[in-house]
């Protein structure tokens, strides 16, 4: 595991997120099209593992990968 950085963190609001609004809400992505497109190329790893559903639920904790960036979950409380 080659990660210099730390990964950033993602404060949301609620328990959950979607992998396709926490991708463009940590700015690892412009718009929901591009989402769908790194997600569908096998681009995007969760939790380490190649994640390939766009509506995959995410909780306080979750590691989010994409090129070498990476931002976990962290819900506000």
């Amino acid at each position: 595991m080659a990660d210099s950085a730390p990964p950033q963190e993602l404060p949301i609001r609620d328990s959950m997120i979607r992998l396709g609004q926490a991708l463009k809400l940590g700015s690892l992505v412009e718009d929901g099209a591009q989402a769908r497109t790194v997600i569908e190329d096998g681009l995007v790893k969760v939790n380490g593992d190649i994640e390939e559903r766009r509506g995959r639920q995410l909780h306080d904790g979750d590691v989010i990968t994409l090129n070498g960036i990476s931002v976990v979950v962290r819900t506000e409380s």
